[in-house]
């Protein structure tokens, strides 16, 4: 083994912590950058470590149909996760197959629960090599669990349009702060913006380094989860509570546009990259650690805006490990609390305020069967039905209820998946 590639593999050991994390639901990707095995790695490392363990979270489902046909019987996770980025590398991020595979070798026999299988996954990964690149058909993409429930909601059709997405690297999304010069920062960040103010930019690395972020002009935020916000439509003066804020890009938004901004989480470690975000902004809201739907006060708003807990399968583009951690009882459990959020949000608004109730789930028991069991528990709240590419969403989003869902395939670029539904107190 050459100096370089062992130079490697403090690298592809995080990455295989990263994806450890994410598969075995202990806290994600998020979580898993600050273990040891991935926090103190140098810059290019940590890049090379998160860039292996994303595409081989895009591209699992091809990736294990190729294994499943390579193994006898399932190996220990380590060594299925090795043969899982020993794939990766060779198909989807170019790397030379001998290093893919020596380097897997290599940490097979760095560790004693790898070790007696460093033989098999030399030999699996080579021959795998030899058949060439897994298919990567949108139906294999995906969980065969969701695509299933995705084609029940919609029909093959869209559900393939939808897991095709899956696989791709998606471009940054900014929001803008008002008054901000946006064809000038579009210039500056190679970008062009969307429907709704958007800033779309192919850029890569770390954000914090790019163009105008130290003059807090902008802020990242997917061009769907900027949608939402936009919906209320605040003025200046207006009063306006975020529920379930963290992490905080719609705070941001009602803030900017003028309004009293109440930010309510039960995160108190996740507010503070709110606190940081409005500080770098020069913005200003109140911010509260409480359970959105136990919290305390008595205060009523013009505006609510509630982003509930969901199963986040929407989105995958930038997390595909909510793909692979979501399981089908999750669903059931998550609509429970957010009816009850619901519940708490409408007790929030004054009369004729307004509520916008959303979700970053593709699943329709989270968004259009929550809609109709909180109308019809509540006689003192109207459906406000939403206009054509209103905030920004694209026209085909549009229900013919009057609410949004959001595919992530509704845009050139791909988007985020949303569904969101605006309400008026009676």
């Amino acid at each position: 083994m050459t100096q370089e590639l062992n130079d490697g593999l403090p690298a592809r050991e995080g990455a295989l912590a990263l994806i450890d994390a994410a598969l075995s639901r202990r806290g994600g990707l998020d979580e898993a950058a600050s273990a040891n095995a991935f926090r103190f790695l140098e810059p290019r490392e940590r890049a090379f470590a998160r860039a292996l363990a994303m595409a081989a979270l895009r591209h699992l489902g091809p990736i294990d149909r190729a294994l499943a046909g390579k193994l006898a019987k399932e190996p220990p996770p380590r060594v299925r996760n090795l043969l899982r980025l020993g794939a990766t590398q060779a198909f989807f991020l170019e790397v030379p197959a001998f290093a893919a595979v020596a380097t897997s070798v290599e940490l097979a026999g760095a560790n004693k629960a790898s070790r007696p299988f460093k033989g098999l996954v030399n030999a699996v990964l080579r021959g795998l090599l030899r058949d060439g690149p897994p298919s990567a058909e949108p139906e294999h993409l995906a969980p065969p669990w969701l695509y299933a429930r995705w084609v029940g909601a919609w029909g093959k059709e869209t559900a393939d349009a939808v897991a095709a997405q899956i696989g791709f690297e998606p471009a940054t999304d900014l929001s803008l702060k008002p008054g901000a010069d946006a064809e000038a920062l579009a210039a500056e960040l190679e970008g062009e913006i969307l429907p709704g103010g958007t800033l779309r930019t192919s850029r890569r690395g770390d954000v914090s380094a790019w163009p105008a972020f130290e003059d807090g002009v902008w802020w990242v935020q997917d061009a769907a989860a900027a949608v939402p916000a936009r919906l209320l439509d605040v003025q200046p003066g207006q009063t306006a509570l975020d529920l379930c804020a963290a992490p905080g890009g719609k705070t941001l938004q009602l803030a900017a546009a003028g309004a009293a901004t109440v930010a309510v989480d039960r995160s108190a470690a996740r507010l503070q990259r709110v606190t940081e975000n409005l500080a770098r902004l020069n913005l200003t809201a109140e911010v509260v650690a409480a359970d959105a739907g136990a919290w305390d006060d008595a205060r009523t708003f013009d505006a609510v805006l509630l982003d509930a807990p969901c199963s986040a399968t929407g989105t995958f583009r930038r997390h595909p490990d909510v793909l692979w951690a979501a399981r089908p009882g999750d669903v059931a459990s998550l609509a429970a609390v957010q009816s009850r959020l619901l519940d708490s949000a409408a007790g929030r608004l004054k009369p004729g305020g307004r509520l916008v109730y959303c979700v970053c789930s593709l699943e329709p028991e989270e968004g259009e069967a929550q809609v109709e069991a909180f109308l019809a528990r509540r006689p003192d709240i109207a459906l406000d039905p939403i206009g054509p590419e209103e905030g920004g969403a694209p026209a085909a989003s549009l229900t013919p209820r009057g609410t949004l869902r959001i595919l992530p395939h509704h845009r050139e670029g791909g988007l985020d998946g949303f569904f969101a539904a605006r309400f008026v107190k009676r």
